[in-house]
């Protein structure tokens, strides 16, 4: 019988972001402690039986062939898995912003592995995670999720204590950002600043999350340009003013988030914010 599954694919937040090195293969070596949030993309797939990919997202630019994680992440497990390609429908509804720094598509292709993996069972875990390496180095992550710490390229994952009970108010300035282009300006050597990736692990083993808040922090702010530093400046200071126990920027950027304690204080600045800006979200950790 042909089957039809609906996944949500979940956004992440880089709680922390450190670049260490430069590897000889052009990629960076990356320490980050990520997390889940309860934003989520809905992801539907139909067998089709027809030996054909279709892609249908209602966000107009982005791909609807072979280009779209998704699409990579369903040929990349039946190959994985050794099976005959059945055809697929799959159908993306998308809440997370798109290039913000929040691992959207990366999350898209991993939902669509899990979903995949849940009808045919046919790889196990650290299976399904070596496909996701193949498709971008967040998927194996994504697979998952939760509060990780991840290395490497983002494929060596450690799972933490679960972040403590909080609120998050995450805002995506007006413009987007280039990964290839923001990683292309990164110095290790220049980096002065680093997160305290040993202080935040001691405070999630703690269940300290203002420990946790204090310590927020992505080397890559200090890389964008001074316009750009500026806007995320502005969202920084709504949300400390409204009470955030910290602020960062996820990712390759722009979103920001804050991290609060108190649900009135977190949706004192998503008010605020959501004034200002179309990306604006209130939620919490998963």
């Amino acid at each position: 019988m042909p089957f039809s599954k609906t996944e949500r694919a979940f956004a992440k937040l880089n709680l922390t972001l450190d670049v260490t090195a430069r590897r000889p293969d052009g990629y960076h070596d990356l320490c980050m402690v990520m997390q889940t949030v309860e934003l989520w993309d809905t992801i539907t797939l139909r067998e089709t039986g027809n030996g054909v990919m279709r892609i249908h997202t209602d966000v107009p630019y982005l791909p609807d062939d072979h280009k779209n994680l998704a699409a990579v992440a369903a040929m990349r497990y039946f190959e994985a898995a050794a099976l005959p390609f059945p055809g697929l429908e799959i159908q993306i509804q998308k809440q997370i912003p798109v290039c913000a720094g929040m691992g959207g598509g990366s999350s898209d292709g991993a939902a669509v592995l899990r979903a995949l993996n849940a009808q045919y069972g046919a790889l196990s875990l650290r299976q399904l995670q070596q496909v996701g390496e193949s498709i971008g180095s967040d998927v194996p992550y994504c697979i998952c999720g939760g509060t990780v710490l991840a290395e490497g390229k983002g494929e060596r994952l450690r799972p933490l204590p679960s972040l403590p009970p909080c609120f998050f108010v995450i805002c995506k300035p007006k413009f987007s950002i280039s990964t290839p282009t923001l990683f292309s300006k990164l110095r290790v050597d220049k980096i002065r600043c680093r997160p305290d990736t040993a202080g935040i692990l001691a405070a999630l083993e703690a269940g300290d999350l203002e420990g946790v808040a204090r310590r927020v922090y992505n080397v890559f702010e200090s890389f964008l340009e001074p316009k750009r530093q500026e806007e995320l400046a502005h969202i920084r200071a709504v949300m400390i003013d409204s009470g955030a126990l910290g602020v960062s920027m996820s990712g390759t950027g722009p979103t920001m988030f804050g991290l609060y304690a108190a649900r009135q204080e977190a949706e004192t600045a998503f008010q605020i914010l959501k004034k200002q800006y179309a990306d604006c979200f209130f939620t919490r950790s998963v």
